[in-house]
């Protein structure tokens, strides 16, 4: 019963400093502090100054800036011109036409970003114009939008997989290589739903406009190569072992600032711009993180963790009934907070649990990754619907409506994930090298 109450007050504690308008990182930090005063006798000053200053001097966490900056290049490059250019001339011909190159330039794209909103940003600057121009019904060109951005969550380099990595002490790489597959797979159903809807709504799809010969169809895929080579080069590098994930990052940036200088996108305005927005971002990131870690700490030192796993032990639920009540307080609880938050705010808790059901915790890192990309076109605080709203002049109802089927989709991906834990162990079972 104690640890039930303990949980209690620190829920609400925390949902009390969230409520007011205080940072996520500054209510962690004083609800650890809070919890650390009433509960324990540890000196808080010295726990938190050690703790934080842990979690900032982790080298792992050096790829984290480095892919930030790697995405906030490319989204400023013609990155998303070249990807439509690409891949329209093969897309038209399918069933659901051009709006398959929402779902295959977000699959690329979020290959090279590691960001759900930046891969709906960049991939509908271009692709919502042209689309609307050629008469695409709004609903499908929307929503297909809003949930294969989620994709940018999922496929490696994902920042909130290094974030999850850093928090369970799990291998980055082996991370990122446990998201190709299911990531892959996510993208061809939602394939098919593209396909399913047009021959339904066969009346509403435009017919098709231009025509391409086999010849200018390889020529315009030109456009793909410097992206392709971009994801072999990082990606390739981690799943042989040539490099870590912070040295794939480092590549990556040299990657991104040689395509952004053969496209003539680099200028001293753009490097300036790209540099103080992947800053902003991994500042912003690096503080939540630690103030996840020394909200851990606090919650170890109560030993509330520990309690609650052995609580749950003691119910006796099986494991695909804990997993399942987790899927369903994940996708409450990012209708409130963005990804990286409700990650970093529950690890401390949850994983224990994990751990105690003996789930694999590469394979627990991919299932909550999917389970927290629902949230991005879940209102009311969902990213890409946000995002989507700005670029579509269109509310955020209508957008989470045409979502919602995409939505669906995700639950279904999370079950065979969950049947089929191979689609996500696989990879890294064969990886070259354990590496972090």
């Amino acid at each position: 019963m104690t640890e039930i109450l303990l949980t209690i007050f620190f829920i609400s504690v925390l949902l009390f400093f969230l409520g007011s308008g205080i940072w996520v990182a500054l209510s962690m930090i004083g609800v650890s502090a809070i919890g650390m005063m009433l509960f324990t006798s540890r000196p808080v000053g010295d726990a938190m100054a050690t703790t934080i200053w842990g979690t900032s001097s982790s080298w792992t966490l050096t790829a984290l800036p480095l892919f930030v900056w790697m995405g906030e290049i490319l989204f400023r490059t013609k990155l998303s011109e070249n990807l439509f250019k690409g891949l329209s001339p093969w897309m038209q011909k399918l069933p659901g036409g051009l709006i398959h190159v929402n779902v295959v330039g977000c699959a690329l794209f979020a290959a090279i970003s590691g960001s759900s909103a930046a891969t709906v940003a960049t991939v509908g600057k271009m692709s919502i114009p042209e689309l609307r121009k050629r008469n695409y019904p709004e609903k499908i060109l929307l929503g297909s939008l809003a949930g294969s951005g989620t994709l940018g969550l999922l496929i490696p380099p994902s920042i909130i997989l290094i974030i999850y990595g850093v928090a369970v002490q799990e291998s980055i790489a082996k991370l990122f290589i446990a998201g190709i597959i299911p990531g892959i797979m996510i993208a061809l159903i939602f394939m098919s739903y593209v396909i399913i809807w047009s021959l339904i709504n066969k009346k509403s799809m435009p017919k098709i406009m231009e025509e391409y010969s086999f010849l200018e169809k390889i020529k315009r895929s030109k456009q793909l190569l410097p992206v392709i080579l971009l994801i072999l080069a990082v990606i390739g590098s981690i799943y042989t072992g040539i490099a870590t994930a912070t040295e794939a990052a480092s590549l990556g940036v040299i990657g991104a600032l040689i395509l952004s200088y053969f496209q003539k996108s680099l200028t001293f305005e753009t490097f300036k711009s790209s540099l103080l927005g992947a800053t902003k971002t991994s500042c912003m990131i690096a503080f939540i993180l630690a103030g996840s870690t020394f909200l851990s700490l606090a919650m170890g030192f109560t030993g509330l963790p520990r309690n609650l796993a052995l609580w749950i032990q003691n119910m006796d639920l099986s494991p695909y009934l804990l997993i399942f009540v987790l899927m369903i307080f994940y996708i409450i609880l990012g209708m409130f907070l963005d990804g990286i938050s409700a990650v970093v705010l529950t690890m401390a808790i949850i994983e224990p649990m994990i751990r105690q059901a003996g789930f694999d915790m590469i394979w627990f890192g991919i299932f909550l990754v999917v389970v927290v990309e629902m949230a991005q076109i879940t209102p009311p605080v969902g990213f890409n619907l946000f995002v989507l709203q700005g670029m579509a002049n269109k509310d955020m109802g209508y957008i989470a409506r045409s979502a919602f089927p995409l939505f669906l989709l995700m639950v279904l991906a999370v079950i065979i994930i969950i049947l089929f834990p191979e689609i996500a162990l696989w990879l890294p079972q064969q990886m070259v090298q354990n590496i972090n």
